[in-house]
């Protein structure tokens, strides 16, 4: 491929990934507010708020990773010119998105009763019991967000992901806040306000975006919501297959940050809540290799669709261009800004200096983090999901996770010692994601399935 073709496609790559990123940043910012204005509340709600924040991500993980067999299932449909296949795939993602929030509504239901036995410190259980029943009752509405959001992108229209989520944050802050400390009539709740307000933003983010796809003239010959069908186990089934070990795999990235935090929750709030600070601005750093990743996928998908071997090499290499240069930025930005950067979040010495030491970690593992997301997203595009799911389970829960709790909670290290877990569980998947890319993408271009 030429240097033009080559950097049309970094151009494309970048210009599709920027409102992903933008939205992403939105959603991120979520766990700023939740974080800030439970720390207002106080020591303990701030720590009960990051436990709670652990539960609901689990039902973030689960819905994201399993509907995310919607953008390669959209994209190989447009670079296959089967347009008219596309209506259909939506309506029956949405029966399964319904189906999964439901189940996942009944999961936060039984959250509070998981407290106790996780060993979580009883000062900080209530809070995170109270956030969780108010949070709980967004599930379904994030299942359909997420589908019609994903519908979208799988089409190349990211820029209602961006719109959509920072409409999200301009409601929940305000509502955070008044149903937290009370205001305008309103009852003070405390952490469950923080609950109530983050249910209520997914719901009016999921009908609002209903009432976007239902209504714009871009998507209106496919026809996305031109009849009802019943559920179909058959399509269903086939989204299932491919969606399920995404889900896991993204499950088993992010319950390594889960595992973590419920291990912290052990000991004790001050280092919960340093905790909290830390992986919510790496979260933040985050969002830009996941909009990467996710318009990668696209580009990916539309090239395999087409049968374009060429086409589907150079949008691999564009993404690892990009998250390489991004992941550069982040990781300066938290090594020399963490202290600037934690000060925003609190006022306590010991969490400040504890949650300052935990971003010069975040920032070690910036550039493994893009790696492996940016692998995960190009592999998801081929529509291979089997083997890196494997692969994840061997990185995060057979060395990530034990390694951090030895050093931990075993030698006692503490926080940073879990941390030393995340850096290696990430840097194992970076490099055998990007391995199983690169034989993936040879295995396309040759014309057989990879091993």
């Amino acid at each position: 491929m030429s240097s033009p073709a080559r950097a049309r496609e970094l151009r494309t790559t970048a210009l599709l990934a920027l409102p992903l990123i933008l939205g992403h940043l939105a959603t991120g910012l979520i766990g700023f507010v939740d974080t800030v204005l439970a720390g207002m509340h106080g020591t303990v709600s701030q720590a009960g708020v990051t436990v709670g924040n652990a539960f609901w991500s689990i039902v973030v993980l689960v819905l994201v990773g399993t509907l995310l067999a919607v953008p390669p299932s959209i994209s190989q449909l447009v670079g296959a010119g089967r347009e008219d296949e596309i209506g259909p795939v939506f309506r029956q993602a949405l029966w399964l998105a319904a189906g999964l929030g439901l189940a996942l509504f009944a999961l936060l239901s039984a959250a509070a009763w998981m407290l106790a036995p996780l060993g979580v410190d009883p000062e900080i259980r209530p809070a995170a019991a109270a956030f969780l029943r108010g949070a709980r009752w967004g599930a379904p509405a994030l299942a359909l967000y997420l589908c019609m959001r994903y519908t979208s992108e799988g089409l190349g229209w990211t820029l209602p992901t961006m719109v959509f989520g920072f409409a999200g944050l301009g409601v929940l802050a305000p509502l955070g806040y008044a149903l937290m400390f009370g205001l305008g009539g309103l009852p003070a709740l405390g952490a469950a306000g923080l609950g109530y307000a983050t249910a209520s933003m997914v719901w009016l983010q999921a009908l609002g975006f209903g009432f976007y796809l239902a209504r714009t003239a871009r998507f209106a010959h496919l026809g996305l919501f031109a009849r009802f069908d019943a559920p179909s186990a058959a399509r269903i089934g086939s989204l299932l297959r491919l969606g399920l070990p995404i889900g896991i795999t993204v499950f088993m990235e992010g319950s390594l940050f889960v595992a973590t935090t419920f291990l912290i929750a052990h000991l004790g709030a001050v280092q919960t809540a340093a905790h909290q600070i830390a992986i919510s601005v790496a979260t933040l750093c985050f969002m830009v290799p996941m909009g990467l990743a996710e318009a990668t996928t696209v580009r990916v998908g539309r090239a395999a669709g087409a049968g374009d071997a060429e086409g589907l090499r150079a949008a691999v290499r564009a993404g690892y261009v990009l998250v390489i240069g991004t992941q550069l930025v982040s990781g300066a930005l938290l090594f020399l800004g963490n202290e600037a950067i934690t000060g925003v979040y609190t006022r306590d010495a010991a969490v400040a200096s504890l949650a300052a030491t935990l971003m010069l970690y975040a920032a070690m593992f910036q550039f493994p983090d893009g790696i492996q997301v940016l692998s995960a997203g190009a592999l998801r595009g081929l529509k291979d999901t089997r083997v890196p799911m494997l692969l994840a389970l061997v990185a995060y829960w057979c060395l990530g996770l034990p390694l951090g709790a030895l050093l931990g909670v075993g030698l006692g290290w503490g926080a940073p010692g879990l941390w030393c877990g995340l850096i290696v569980g990430l840097s194992a998947a970076a490099v055998m994601l990007s391995t199983r890319c690169r034989r993936s993408v040879a295995a396309f271009a040759a014309g057989r399935r990879p091993a």
